[in-house]
């Protein structure tokens, strides 16, 4: 996986984390379908995802930024 693939999953993964934890969509979704039992287990999984996902981005930039760097000082 490349760097750029890297800081675009994290990207990706960390908005849709976001949109999941802050909106009440999933809650909503969890219930139409019968399911919102699970709805008191959702930040054991929907915040440390989103701390997966950002740590991923900054480590996908770091890398991009470091290769620009490298390319633009050769």
């Amino acid at each position: 996986m490349d760097d750029k693939s890297v800081l675009r999953l994290g990207v990706v993964g960390a908005l849709i984390a976001a949109v999941c934890c802050f909106t009440p969509l999933l809650v909503a979704l969890l219930a139409t379908v019968g399911l919102s039992a699970l709805v008191g287990w959702l930040d054991f999984v929907l915040l440390p995802a989103l701390a997966i996902f950002a740590a991923l981005a900054v480590y996908g930039g770091v890398r991009v930024s470091r290769q620009r760097s490298r390319s633009i000082g050769s």
